[in-house]
């Protein structure tokens, strides 16, 4: 499936300019970079990793259970160090957590080896997503909404050092893949060289 947005030349321009950098992205709870991650991995040809199944994989239990019996402090060391080991592994498509990005260590590590794009969503966007999820450890308050607002406000000036920024709305996933591979051609400096990879079943 072609997208409108994306007529570029060559599908191996993108992976081949990121070399071992991965796509790294950040942002609010619900602002999609899970499933917008997987496609965005799929339409690279390369490996997707959500770091909360990792960091679970790790710790062996999931995350409200980390933050219930040892608290967010030792969540984030936790996290920054999974952050770190998987930095290592690319090119990939990492999904992060929504505090991850604000611990100026684990911003250092991903700008040295990756390439940050932070999926900036609206506070009625989020609302709407999060409302679907019971397990968002960080809005286990009397007013998650609140919470929410609260987040946004101390988040978003750090988010906004991603190198990358592109909105996550209701729109086909199809449609924020593309403004993303636009983007990353941009910032590699392979616009020119950048065919059509929503194509065929990648895009799927």
């Amino acid at each position: 499936m072609r997208h409108p947005q994306v007529t570029m030349a060559a599908d191996s321009a993108l992976p081949a300019a990121l070399g071992g950098r991965s796509v790294v992205l950040v942002g609010m709870m619900g602002a999609g970079k899970s499933s917008i991650g997987r496609k965005l991995a799929r339409t690279l040809d390369i490996a997707f990793v959500d770091v909360d199944t990792e960091i679970e994989t790790a710790a062996g239990m999931s995350i409200p259970e980390i933050f219930a019996g040892h608290g967010e402090p030792y969540f984030r060391a936790g996290e920054a160090r999974v952050i770190t080991r998987l930095l290592d592994g690319g090119p990939q498509v990492l999904a992060t957590g929504g505090g991850a990005f604000m611990r100026p260590e684990t911003r250092a590590a991903i700008r040295a080896k990756g390439v940050s794009v932070w999926l900036k969503a609206d506070y009625e966007v989020l609302v709407r997503r999060i409302k679907r999820r019971t397990d968002r450890p960080m809005l286990k308050t009397d007013s998650p909404t609140e919470t929410l607002k609260a987040l946004i406000a101390e988040r978003d000036p750090v988010y906004a050092e991603a190198d990358i920024t592109v909105w996550s709305r209701e729109v086909p996933h199809e449609t924020i893949v593309g403004e993303i591979l636009a983007a990353l051609a941009e910032w590699l400096g392979v616009a020119g060289k950048v065919s059509d990879l929503l194509t065929g079943d990648r895009a799927s």
